[in-house]
């Protein structure tokens, strides 16, 4: 019986140190569901040069990956978000330091050759098109993703700029039943003909080969040289409690990340965070993959830069 005992041992011992995680070398990264294939593609790449690394990629809408940190308490080394003011808001200064924009995007209109009206629709009749009521359209949840509030502004935008009174409204108050909590979960969807049509971003369509329609800058939330027009238009989205809520002006789209202060692995996160923002790195991967990037970075807003970070400021 004791050497039996004695065997069980050995073998607990002997597997123990070969299953055993150094979990220095782990990363966890919570991301947009926009960035997850741009993200992916850095993240291999990283790791051919650092295969001693693990990562473990997470994705969720921007503000519910953000609500992770602040109301779960859920251990994050690198937070990339869709809206650099969900960082703003939500965790600077209690959770993080500083947050590092990168890219910019556009909203589009997604569809695909069996979508109703797909040989008529275009950037002037859209509205008229998705109204109809054999028409489907789906958007994502604006309390938990950036490219749902952004539909929101989006609609107030058409409103203006297509003269329609009241068209915000009335989108806004249509198919609701197709309201996901991250862009990305509406793709099957649409590929599937559940849905006709789709408001997400231009370089999700772009990575998925989807047909998509091209908004005027003046509603599309992409120029920057249109910021003050964007600021016309505002949401409000839940806050951080249930009587709560954060006020959501238009702008143009602005994508950043941070190391949240409860950062397991602060110094690894650092070496992927450089590597992601080098030419040769993740920013490679990012424009390849249908968004402009903003390297070198204006950081006139932007916290407490580290160091490590000083050659990609503007």
């Amino acid at each position: 019986m004791r050497n039996w005992i004695t065997l069980l041992a050995l073998i607990y011992l002997f597997t123990g140190c070969f299953n055993s995680h150094d979990n220095s070398k782990v990363l966890t990264i919570f991301h947009a569901g926009s960035l997850s294939m741009p993200l992916r593609a850095a993240i291999d790449s990283f790791i051919r040069y650092n295969p001693e690394v693990t990562i473990n990629p997470e994705a969720a809408g921007s503000v519910e990956c953000a609500r992770k940190i602040t109301d779960l308490n859920r251990p994050c080394d690198l937070f990339f978000s869709a809206d650099y003011k969900v960082i703003n808001s939500l965790l600077l200064t209690n959770h993080a330091d500083f947050l590092i924009p990168f890219a910019t995007n556009r909203m589009v209109i997604a569809y695909t050759s069996k979508s109703k009206f797909a040989d008529i629709i275009d950037s002037l009749n859209w509205p008229k098109i998705l109204l109809r009521s054999d028409v489907a359209y789906g958007r994502s949840d604006p309390n938990s993703d950036p490219c749902g509030y952004r539909t929101l502004l989006l609609f107030q935008l058409a409103e203006k700029y297509y003269r329609m009174d009241g068209l915000a409204k009335s989108l806004e108050g249509k198919d609701n039943q197709f309201i996901r909590p991250k862009e990305v979960d509406l793709i099957a969807m649409l590929e599937t003909s559940a849905i006709d049509y789709l408001f997400i971003y231009e370089s999700v369509v772009k990575q998925h080969g989807l047909q998509y329609i091209n908004l005027p800058d003046s509603v599309n939330l992409g120029n920057f040289s249109l910021a003050s027009h964007y600021g016309t238009v505002q949401v409000k989205i839940r806050g951080t409690s249930p009587n709560d809520s954060i006020s959501i002006v238009g702008e143009p789209i602005i994508y950043a990340f941070t190391i949240p202060k409860s950062a397991p692995n602060a110094q690894l996160a650092l070496r992927f965070a450089e590597y992601f923002l080098s030419d040769t790195g993740g920013m490679r991967v990012i424009t390849q993959m249908g968004q402009q990037s903003l390297i070198p970075f204006n950081c006139s807003s932007c916290g407490s830069v580290p160091d490590d970070f000083k050659e990609f400021i503007r």
